[in-house]
């Protein structure tokens, strides 16, 4: 009873913050316009201001209480609204920059900003409804012969990706005709309640899954998310390894503890004369990966930062980013997510179904 009430706080904390933080942008952005323009602000400028930044947080929590068709539209066009006000603010950061060196008449500059934000919102929304598939050629050590798999991840799974994405995912998969399809965490989004009918598409998948969780299944609990999984056909590894088709198959469950993927590997008997690949979600300690022996490290996490200004801010916090690495004889490759999280928006990135065209190591 007591880690439950602290676990409510932490949310109700977590809620206060990004509610100050989303009001202090929205402020920002409302403010900005209305002085561009001319006008003063008044009691309409206070309403929009609330409504505008309490939105999202509202319609997360009324998703956790009540999931319908109105909550859904409700929350999609909050989600959204989050994605379009960090365009308006980074487009007006630029403007106030420029502004030192040009000057720009005040109606011009705010019609400017709105106008291009909206161009950017409408090519980010239209941008991240399409799956690109993506094939990816990786020697592997051990390797006899050629082998085909599908890497999956960050589908995000809830209020706005339902199991209509989650079909249209499998169905795209089915046709690459993969031999097994890993799928690296995160097909949880926690937007919404979970039900058991949510993923029943995988059943439908014609090659082996094996699966691993991500942070988002960490947040939703792991005791909920194994329950609704329970009737799916896919093998969840959580920090343990299984043999398919020769291949050595290592799942190491998101942690927040330090060299995690180093002391799981470690109890691993790895088996150095066979092909080995190793699932882990953030695309983090890839030294431990080669250091153990494993020919390949498949990870997401990142989105590839989604949309634009955030790719650069996660380029900082993340040095493996997105696409193909190499340390020492240890590949890594990092899915930029085949779904999204938080506005349904790309800019810089896409969903991606990743395929990975597996082949003996010429070494």
């Amino acid at each position: 009873m007591g880690s439950l009430y602290a676990n409510n706080n932490q949310i109700c904390r977590v809620y206060v913050l990004f509610f100050l933080g989303f009001l202090a942008v929205n402020y920002t952005i409302f403010y900005g316009t209305y002085t561009l323009f001319g006008v003063e602000p008044g009691l309409g400028f206070y309403t929009l201001l609330v409504i505008a930044a309490v939105s999202y947080p509202l319609a997360a929590m009324i998703e956790r209480v009540v999931s319908n068709n109105y909550t859904r539209v409700f929350y999609t066009v909050a989600s959204s609204w989050m994605g379009i006000s960090f365009y308006v603010l980074t487009v007006m950061a630029v403007y106030w920059l420029l502004s030192i060196f040009i000057k720009i008449p005040g109606e011009v500059a705010g019609t400017i900003i709105i106008v291009l934000s909206a161009l950017l919102s409408g090519y980010s929304l239209i941008n991240s409804g399409h799956i690109d598939i993506k094939h990816v050629n990786i020697p592997l050590n051990g390797l006899e012969r050629k082998v085909r798999a599908v890497q999956l991840s960050d589908i995000h799974i809830g209020s706005i990706r339902n199991s209509e994405y989650l079909e249209e995912v499998v169905e795209k998969t089915n046709k690459i005709d993969p031999e097994l399809v890993l799928i690296t965490g995160d097909m949880v989004d926690g937007s919404a309640r979970l039900h058991t009918h949510t993923f029943n598409a995988i059943n439908q998948l014609k090659a082996p899954v094996f699966f691993i969780m991500g942070n988002h299944e960490t947040y939703e609990g792991l005791d909920e998310v194994l329950r609704v999984l329970r009737g799916v056909k896919m093998k969840i590894l959580r920090d343990q390894m299984v043999e398919f088709n020769g291949i050595q198959i290592i799942g190491v469950e998101y942690s927040f503890e330090r060299n995690h993927m180093k002391n799981v590997l470690s109890k691993v008997d790895i088996d150095q004369s066979k092909p080995s690949i190793v699932l882990y979600h953030t695309p983090t300690e890839l030294e431990a990966t080669a250091d153990a022996g494993v020919g390949l490290q498949l990870s997401g996490h990142t989105h590839a930062g989604q949309m634009l200004p955030f790719n650069y801010l996660v380029r900082l916090m993340f040095r493996y980013m997105n696409g193909m690495y190499k340390y020492k004889d240890t590949y890594l490759y990092v899915s930029p997510g085949t779904g999204t999280w938080g506005p349904p928006m790309r800019l810089g990135s896409r969903c991606e179904i990743t395929v990975l065209d597996l082949e003996a190591s010429k070494a």
